[in-house]
């Protein structure tokens, strides 16, 4: 069992060694009833079992104490889950009912108190929803189900893609009072995207206001027409009190005060009669109608059995043609062991997954890996945390074969070799140490030297490698600056670990503005990453506006001189030359020509008037930024003989574009990117109207599935916090992205207080 505590030792506190008799006394009772059949299901008596047992060892001493205590399961054992759903549906408490109530955690959490399972970051404690990915397991029916817990907010959708990419199937939470949110779309469109089987489950039904029929009419309209209830509600919001079970079509009625959801099966209560009929006669339908001999016999009216119902929904549910909804209270544990029996008697297995097909490191040849123990070693990184005085931990899956403590394995693209010291399996924030993992289960290793999240190990013999997953790329973009001097390289090792947790976080120093940017998906991410940073690794930084990268260019034309005349006594210095400046197509960049004739400028001083004019340039002439698009003509000149060189003609050259540029009609250039926005059409003009106050040009809008795309070029500096104004704007629903485009001509007006701003900046750095 997962979970399970230390050896006991005499040298243990009184207190301590009464608690775990008092917890293996009580489970001992627990399984007794559960034997009896009082309240509980045979299954769970099972899953109690093993938990008193290891318990038992533990208490009085078993030399399988600890880690070692922990059950190793093959492949069609193994249930792995992605649990998903919008910030705030309950999916972190839905997780942690499922480990305890299974006899895997000793401790039912709360989200609210700050002690949920897997919501245990500083940063989820105190903000109370999840940021990052994590794992827990559930041992139940002589299966284990890994969970992977999901962040709901879109700003750490990345941690919700690699949880999906890790599972075998995904379990989409709908809150009873809320119903489909903006994370519930975007998650439940990921998993469409890897063809993954689908479960749903209405949390909070004993909420204000939590209302079964309005959701599941949501869910139909929102996320998918094949969605079909399993089981409903006897009751709703504080009245809510049981569930009926649609196939055995018996009531689960709860006790108040239940624990760990134990309950008496009763008759469907006269109110609850003709709802029940309804959704049975749907149920039946719907799984009939994804078998042609079901089907067959469901129109001559004979009777489907419910072993052949539960299996037909298995193969319907593997296919995407059925989408079973079930509901319940995680914080009062109703319906939680409903739902271990469904996960356990519906998901594929990870032996029932279709082949991961991976390439040859070194080679263009694809190669099939099944999850069978018995195959080639081949595992992938989906996550990597970074803890103090730990170092990495990674997350990783197991696609095929078995692997040891121990055992070394290899990284083929890094061309390292890596030792899986500490082999563990995850339980929150406590790691559990395993002798071996076999093909299709999720473990955990520390302290990897050059393995990093989407990498993959493989053997040496036959080295591979695995697609990475798809990380969506980052929204928004801030500056980052340390408060206190002397911490720059501790920023830069910082950031750099911080991306290592998080591949949709990024970052760099751009030399030309001076600045270290870093880029996320939202405004939020990017404030936890600065609060990381003081708390991980002691970096006091700060967020600004980004800085843009404007140019300067020419529209008009014009010549002149550049005379560099210098004499002070010995050898003096001269350099002359005449030039013309004319603009060029835009992209074109800067050309330099050399009209000299007759030798006035001898050949070898030519270039040095060249660098002199591009090093002028990369100083501008409106507001201090680069020129470019432009071409310069070097027709005139004159040297001596003694005193010339070439550091006196790159002086000239310098002399010459300052002299000339200014009557060449210099304007101020700004990048233009291109945006496109996707919203729901309510919201349709709000954003277009937002976009022309941004400067922003609308190229068009079409209907995109059930939203509609907007295209606009927007200059760069007016998309500044645009991801919270489209948050703002959409209720969450709308999502964009955008690329570079092109430089175009600022308005005079801006142009000014662009000019007058890099002057001012300018002022205070020569200060």
């Amino acid at each position: 069992m997962s979970g399970g505590p230390a050896k006991a030792s005499m040298k243990k506190p009184r207190l301590a060694y009464t608690v775990r008799h008092t917890w293996f006394l009580r489970s001992l009772l627990l399984y007794a009833d559960a034997a009896r059949g009082v309240n509980v299901k045979a299954s769970w008596a099972i899953s109690r079992l093993s938990c008193v047992s290891r318990y038992a060892q533990a208490v009085f001493g078993s030399p399988f104490a600890g880690g070692a205590d922990v059950r190793v399961y093959k492949g069609d054992a193994l249930r792995n889950v992605a649990v998903v759903g919008h910030g705030g549906c309950g999916k972190t408490s839905l997780v942690d009912a499922l480990a305890f109530v299974s006899g895997s955690s000793r401790r039912h959490g709360s989200v609210d108190q700050g002690n949920a399972l897997t919501d245990y970051t500083p940063d989820e404690i105190d903000r109370k929803y999840s940021i990052n990915l994590a794992l827990a397991h559930a041992e139940w029916m002589d299966a284990k189900i890994n969970l992977i817990d999901t962040p709901g907010y879109l700003d750490f959708v990345g941690d919700t893609i690699a949880g999906i990419y890790a599972a075998d199937a995904v379990l989409t939470v709908v809150s009873a009072t809320s119903g489909v949110e903006v994370g519930t779309e975007s998650a439940w469109q990921y998993a469409e995207q890897r063809k993954l089987p689908r479960m749903l489950f209405m949390s909070l039904m004993d909420k204000e206001h939590a209302d079964f029929q309005k959701v599941y009419r949501d869910i139909k309209e929102h996320l998918t027409s094949k969605v079909v209830p399993i089981e409903i509600p006897v009751g709703e919001g504080p009245e809510f009190k049981g569930i009926i079970n649609l196939f055995s079509k018996k009531c689960h009625m709860y006790k108040p005060g239940t624990k760990t959801g134990e309950y008496d099966e009763v008759d469907i209560p006269d109110e609850s009669q003709a709802r029940c009929e309804q959704y049975s006669q749907e149920l039946i339908e719907t799984i009939a109608t994804t078998n042609d001999d079901l089907l067959e016999r469901y129109l001559s009216g004979d009777e489907i059995s419910r072993d052949e119902a539960i299996a037909a929904m298995k193969v319907g549910m593997a296919s995407g043609d059925i989408c079973p909804l079930l509901c319940g209270s995680a914080p009062l544990t109703f319906g939680v062991r409903a739902l271990l029996n469904k996960i356990v008697q519906l998901v594929p297995s990870a032996s029932e997954r279709p082949p991961v097909i991976a390439e040859t490191w070194g080679k263009v040849e694809p190669i099939e890996f099944t999850p069978s123990n018995n195959g080639t070693f081949c595992a992938q990184v989906f996550k990597t945390v970074s803890e103090p005085h730990v170092g990495d931990v990674s997350f990783f899956r197991v696609y095929s074969g078995s692997v040891s403590n121990g055992t070394s394995v290899h990284n083929a693209p890094r061309n390292s070799t890596e030792k899986l010291n500490h082999l563990s399996v995850a339980q929150g924030k406590d790691r559990e140490e395993v002798p071996m993992l076999h093909a299709g289960d999720i473990g955990v290793v520390a302290k990897l030297r050059d393995t990093h999240t989407n990498d993959t190990l493989s053997t040496e013999k036959q080295p591979v490698v695995i697609p990475k997953i798809p990380f969506p790329e980052a929204l928004t973009v801030m500056s980052v600056k340390v408060k206190q001097r002397g911490e720059e390289d501790k920023l830069s090792t910082g950031l750099q670990k911080l991306h290592e947790e998080d591949p949709t976080f990024r970052h760099e120093y751009n030399a030309e503005l001076r600045q270290t940017l870093i880029s996320g998906r939202g405004e939020r991410h990017l404030e936890i990453i600065v609060g990381r940073l003081e708390r991980k690794f002691g970096v006091h930084a700060e967020l600004g506006r980004p800085g843009v990268a404007y140019r300067e260019t020419f529209r008009g034309k014009a010549e002149g001189q550049g005379k560099h005349k210098k004499q002070s006594g010995g050898r003096g210095q001269y350099g002359d030359c005449w030039v013309r400046i004319a603009p060029q197509a835009r992209g074109s960049g800067y050309e330099f020509v050399d009209k000299i004739k007759g030798g006035v400028i001898p050949g070898k001083y030519i270039p040095a008037v060249n660098k002199g004019i591009r090093e002028a340039s990369e100083r501008g002439v409106v507001a201090g930024y680069p020129c470019v698009d432009f071409k310069v003509e070097c027709y005139d000149g004159s040297y001596h003989d003694v005193d010339s060189s070439e550091q006196a003609f790159k002086m000239a050259g310098i002399q010459a574009f300052r002299n000339v540029a200014e009557r060449a009609k210099p304007v101020l250039l700004e990048p233009i990117v291109e945006v496109e926005v996707w919203t729901p059409d309510d919201n349709l003009g709000e954003v277009m109207g937002d976009m022309s106050s941004r400067r922003g040009q609308i190229l068009g809008s079409e209907a995109d599935g059930r939203l509609t795309k907007v295209k606009a070029l927007v200059p760069e500096a007016e998309m500044y916090r645009y991801s919270t104004q489209l948050h703002s704007m959409t209720h969450g629903r709308g999502t964009f992205r955008w690329k570079f485009s092109s430089y175009e001509t600022v308005p005079s007006d801006i142009a000014v207080k662009i000019s007058e701003e890099k002057k001012k900046e300018l002022a205070e750095a020569n200060a």
